[in-house]
């Protein structure tokens, strides 16, 4: 190699010496700062401080490991308490105790049980308990979570949106019945006896030939009905006279087109129609002897113990006993207005309290001179007997003036909406 390096021209030798010399000297040069490494890249074996958020870092955590928890589902069952479903679930009194200790939230929700609640738990890889789900309702859980500084508590709502349904019913046999067929739940068919519990003596005058049809309310959650809402219009015809109601959302009340109020002084029922045994006797016999005669009053048959409402606001006049009436029970309403109820089984009221309507002031017996058990019932208008179901009765404060005009027009909305849905229902 040297040899025929040597044999080269003097000139070529040299540019070789020169360059040679340029990178050996470029070898030395410390690099430019812009091509340095960067000081991220740490060396091996040497101790570096970390540039980290800890708040980050535990929420992703936190999240995956909730993410991977091994859930149980635990159902309180009768006589049971939350104690008891601890220790199924191989928990500790002492972390209970922790728990209802941590905030009022959690204590309630934990401590007021019933039979059927469900709780969730779920655990960590270390068997652990990380968190408590307890569903409130299809669109609130209750939910406690453990974190770095104990556990915490939050519900977790969904969003409820709310869309209109209707249901309609000829009235073959009785109200109870057509509603059930209407596919209407027991709570929407109390709903509507209360909103023309104040026109019509749900326990003895619904007839065959009457007819309900209503607009409501449905609540949904991701798409999927989670329950039912309040009845936004309703029309009810009983026996020839039809009755309209309309829900004011501002007040929660039902007036009807006109925007009078559907809520009278006197219901026209004293108790529930549903215990009543002739609620669907056109004749109205009498419920002991069978006969139709001329009555100063109104009967009802229904079973021993069944409670006894107030018609209406009042102070009890007198709550007595004697060998005629029984047990009985008289409410004077206004200088115009008195009721009288016979025949209970005991009075829950004493002579001179005062009482609201539907204040269970008694329950139904066969006390005094009966050979059945049954309630009778007077309604007196100054003194003088009159029938409860077509006595005009006062009302209590109905709308006026912009509150009246805007409440007709949402009326005539919905009542529109209202023949719509039942013209399609009609539609083959």
């Amino acid at each position: 190699m040297l040899s025929l390096f040597a044999r080269l021209p003097w000139i070529h030798r040299a540019l070789i010496a020169f360059f040679s010399a340029l990178i050996v000297i470029a070898l030395f040069l410390p690099a430019p700062k812009d091509l340095r490494q960067e000081e991220s890249n740490y060396q091996v074996g040497k101790a570096y401080p970390l540039s980290i958020d800890l708040d980050d870092f535990n929420e992703s955590t936190t999240s995956s490991t909730l993410a991977v928890l091994r859930w149980e589902k635990h159902t309180i069952g009768s006589g049971d308490s939350m104690a008891l479903l601890f220790q199924r679930a191989g928990l500790s009194s002492r972390l209970l105790y922790q728990l209802t200790s941590t905030n009022n939230d959690i204590k309630r929700q934990l401590t007021r049980v019933r039979p059927g609640d469900t709780f969730q738990l779920g655990f960590d890889a270390d068997n652990q308990l990380v968190q408590i789900t307890r569903q409130l309702s299809p669109y609130e859980t209750f939910v406690v979570t453990k974190s770095s500084k104990g556990y915490t508590s939050a519900v977790d709502k969904k969003d409820v949106h709310f869309q209109y349904n209707y249901a309609e019913a000829d009235i073959t046999s009785n109200f109870w019945n057509a509603g059930m067929t209407a596919g209407l739940t027991a709570n929407q068919i109390m709903e509507l006896a209360g909103i023309f519990g104040w026109d019509i003596d749900f326990a003895l005058d619904i007839r065959n030939g009457d007819y309900f049809k209503i607009l409501y309310q449905e609540k949904v959650v991701e798409g999927e009905v989670v329950g039912r809402g309040k009845i936004i219009a309703a029309i009810f015809k009983n026996q020839g006279d039809t009755f309209t109601a309309i829900r004011d959302d501002k007040t929660g009340n039902y007036y009807d087109e006109n925007g009078r109020a559907m809520k009278k002084a006197f219901l026209r029922s004293p108790l529930d129609f549903r215990r009543v045994s002739s609620n669907f006797n056109p004749t109205r016999r009498h419920p002991v002897t069978g006969k139709v005669r001329a009555h100063r009053g109104t009967d009802y048959a229904a079973p021993v113990g069944t409670p006894i409402w107030a018609a209406g606001d009042g102070i009890v006049q007198k709550s007595s006993y004697n060998q005629f009436n029984g047990n009985y029970v008289f409410i004077k309403h206004s200088n115009t207005y008195i009721t009288k109820y016979l025949h209970l089984t005991k009075r829950t009221v004493k002579t001179g309290q005062r009482v609201k309507q539907g204040q269970t002031i008694g329950t139904l017996g066969g006390t005094g001179r009966v050979t059945g058990p049954h309630l009778h019932y007077e309604f007196l208008v100054n003194g003088v007997h009159k029938n409860p179901r077509t006595v005009k009765l006062p009302q209590s404060k109905s709308l006026t003036g912009k509150a009246k005009t805007t409440f007709i027009a949402n009326a005539k909305i919905r009542l529109e909406k209202l023949e719509r849905y039942g013209e399609l229902l009609a539609t083959p």
